[in-house]
C-alpha cells in the first residue's frame, strides 16, 4: 500500500480532544467504519500482516476489536473469542485488573470454550500506551492460549505502547 494511500485511509481518523478525561485525545475510528471500501482496505492489510504468524483463534477486545476481529476470523475462517470488560460476560471467566492511560479497568473472557494449545492473534483498534493489550495477552495466556501476534488498525508511536508488548510482534496498518 502507498504511503498517499495510507496518509488517505488516515484522514478518516476523528479526533476528539479531552475524551474520555482532559489531556486525551481520543482517535476515533468509527468514520473509518462507515465507508465499505475503507473498512475493506483496513481489514485485508491488516489480514496480510497477522496471517504470516498462522493463528488458530483472532480474540477481539472490547468493542472496536470486536469489530476488526469478527470479520477478521470470518475472513480467515477461524474461531472468533472476545475479552469484555467486567458484568457483560454471563458464564464463567477468567479476569485481569490493568492501568489505562486515564485510570485503572478490569478485563474478562469466557474459561469455555478453551484456549489451549490454540495460537492467537489478539486485535484491537489502537495501541496507544499498551495497558489494554498487555492485560489481554496475560488474559489469554491465563486461559493457556499462546499469542502469537497483536494486530491494531492504528498505533499511537508517540505513546509508545509498543514496548510493553516487546515479546509478541506488533501488527499496525497505521501508524500516527
Amino acid at each position: 500500500m502507498s504511503k498517499e494511500n495510507l496518509k488517505h485511509l488516515a484522514t478518516f481518523i476523528r479526533k476528539i480532544p479531552d475524551f474520555p478525561e482532559p489531556g486525551i485525545v481520543f482517535r476515533d475510528i468509527t468514520p473509518m467504519l462507515f465507508i465499505p471500501d475503507v473498512r475493506e482496505q483496513l481489514t485485508t492489510m491488516l489480514i496480510e500482516k497477522i496471517e504470516l504468524y498462522n493463528p488458530s483463534v483472532i480474540v477481539g477486545i472490547e468493542a472496536r476489536g470486536f469489530i476488526f476481529g469478527s470479520i477478521i476470523a470470518d475472513r480467515m475462517q477461524l474461531p472468533f473469542a472476545i475479552i469484555r470488560k467486567p458484568g457483560k460476560l454471563p458464564a464463567e471467566t477468567f479476569e485481569i485488573d490493568y492501568e489505562l492511560e486515564y485510570g485503572t479497568d478490569l478485563l474478562q473472557m469466557h474459561t469455555e470454550p478453551t484456549l489451549t494449545n490454540h495460537r492467537v492473534v489478539l486485535i484491537d483498534d489502537i495501541l496507544a500506551t499498551g495497558g489494554t493489550a498487555v492485560a489481554a495477552k496475560k488474559l489469554i495466556r491465563k486461559a493457556n492460549g499462546l499469542v502469537v501476534a497483536c494486530g491494531f488498525i492504528i498505533e499511537l508511536k508517540d505513546l509508545n505502547g509498543r514496548k510493553h508488548i516487546d515479546d509478541i510482534p506488533i501488527c499496525s496498518v497505521l501508524e500516527l
